[in-house]
């Protein structure tokens, strides 16, 4: 079939008519595909923004030669659950203008400077993008590191424009860090020092830029291989960068009034929010997306579960999904409508079957991750109502009795640091379960803090590892509950 259907291109779609390019974007990847470009492609359809988007491949090896064989135009299903209901939402994305690799054509790079109309740099180059590289020189073309290559087209952008503060670029990088506007607006004044470039650019690139933090929030499988034949069996085209993702969309991006008038996502509803302070939405998706996953993963995988979607459909595991997140939910200082509308949308998240998130996938670094992503809601029920919360305790022990590393005279899928799992065993070789919980309550490299000093969490510990290894984990948990 697909060699009878015709090639996506502008042309064959009487797509020829570009928009001005208003973005500029680093990283071409799936990610960004199905989150930026189809933020801003809503804007286009639904209050006529008019803005193109150049893609700049941060790497030397990437995508840009199949984006600009396709022109630009890709596909993105939108796959997921709703409310219990299967949705599939299909959209041709049209807002890519072009594409350019900065290692084969530099020219074309530096010419994005002289946009008349680019208002925007964005950018998801991964965790490790956004950093400083000593080595990185003016002349190199291009520099190895991301914000060297941005410092390099901004200072293009002020000569060409002689410092005109009208266009200066509001900057929105989508990097995993935590405040990465200003992780990123740090290393583009340190090339500014380092190259000594004139105070008049770094005025300019300091104060008339504006940076803006974000924290972003969707699921993108991306190209759906395994399915594809049913995927293309869906389009009257060719196209070989199709990208899955889920249908939830958070953007959370820190600005003010001017960063809602030039991104006019108000008028749409789609579900981004430039709000003050971001942090409050850093904390609902840590504590109740990532906090769930992981406090799930020990119960699930000793339980006999593979997958988070029979997880959350199991008899017995759907419901303590259910009431860890209700306990969280205790502990989080934001309006509770919105904390119940956005646990209720993760339950659907975490049933969606498009998406097969394997459990032992998840329990890589598992005490790290509990730490980070748990603890603070389980401490911060403490601290609240003086009891224990009961779900998120019996989470913690069967983390402990998991890190043993066998169950049922199975080996577990036990991933983490050499040491951290030589610690495990030498506490569980010391043979009692009143030994061996506080012995790892007190590692303070895996908490913190002694967590012995949590008044009555050891002994409550202790009496769900017993009831787990006499009575299993879903009888064990029903007792502990009762008992507490």
């Amino acid at each position: 079939m697909s060699e009878v259907m015709e090639k996506l291109n502008r042309k064959n779609r009487g797509l020829e008519k570009l928009n001005p390019i208003k973005v500029v974007q680093f990283g071409e990847g799936n990610f960004l595909r199905a989150f930026v470009d189809y933020a801003f492609q809503r804007l286009n359809n639904e209050v006529d923004f008019n803005a193109g988007i150049a893609m700049v491949q941060p790497l030397a090896g990437g995508m840009v030669n199949m984006i600009n064989e396709q022109d630009g135009l890709y596909t993105l299903f939108m796959n997921g659950i709703k409310k219990g209901e299967k949705i599939q939402d299909i959209q041709l994305i049209t807002n890519v203008v072009k594409g350019i690799n900065p290692y084969t054509d530099f020219a074309d790079y530096l010419a994005l400077a002289k946009e008349e109309e680019l208002q925007f740099i964005v950018s998801n180059t991964t965790e490790a993008g956004i950093e400083f590289v000593g080595t990185d020189t003016p002349d190199m073309q291009p520099p190895a590191s991301f914000p060297a290559k941005l410092t390099l087209l901004l200072h293009e952008r002020f000569k060409h424009f002689n410092g005109d503060a009208s266009k200066a670029v509001t900057i929105i990088p989508c990097e995993l860090i935590d405040y990465n506007s200003e992780a990123l607006k740090k290393c583009i004044l340190q090339y500014c020092d380092l190259w000594n470039l004139d105070a008049a650019f770094k005025k300019w690139v300091s104060e008339d830029c504006t940076y803006h933090s974000t924290l972003v929030d969707r699921i993108v499988p991306g190209y759906p291989r395994a399915e594809i034949e049913e995927y293309n069996s869906k389009l009257d085209y060719q196209d070989n960068l199709i990208v899955a993702a889920e249908p939830f969309f958070l953007w959370a991006i820190e600005g003010g009034e001017d960063l809602k008038a030039k991104l006019p996502f108000h008028k749409t509803d789609l579900n981004v929010k430039i709000v003050d302070d971001i942090r409050p939405f850093k904390m609902i998706k840590v504590r109740i997306l990532n906090g769930a996953h992981t406090a799930m993963v020990p119960v699930s995988l000793l339980y006999g579960n593979k997958l988070v979607m029979e997880t959350v459909n199991g008899g017995f595991t759907g419901p303590f999904v259910d009431n860890v997140i209700s306990e969280i939910s205790e502990t989080l200082p934001m309006d509770k409508n919105e904390i119940t509308a956005y646990a209720e949308e993760v339950m659907d998240r975490f049933k969606n079957p498009f998406i097969k998130h394997a459990l032992a996938d998840i329990a890589l670094n598992s005490i790290s991750k509990f730490k980070v992503r748990v603890l603070p809601s389980l401490l911060g029920y403490y601290n609240n109502t003086k009891t224990l919360p009961v779900s998120l305790t019996f989470s913690l022990a069967c983390l402990i009795q998991f890190y043993k590393g066998i169950w049922n005279n199975e080996a577990l899928p036990v991933k983490d640091t050499p040491e951290l799992v030589e610690a495990f065993k030498k506490a569980w070789e010391l043979g009692s379960l009143e030994s061996v919980v506080s012995t790892v309550l007190a590692n303070t490299d895996f908490w913190d803090e002694d967590l012995n000093k949590v008044d009555g969490l050891s002994q409550a510990l202790v009496l769900a590892l017993n009831e787990i290894e006499a009575n299993g984990i879903e009888q064990g948990y029903i007792n502990f509950s009762q008992k507490n």
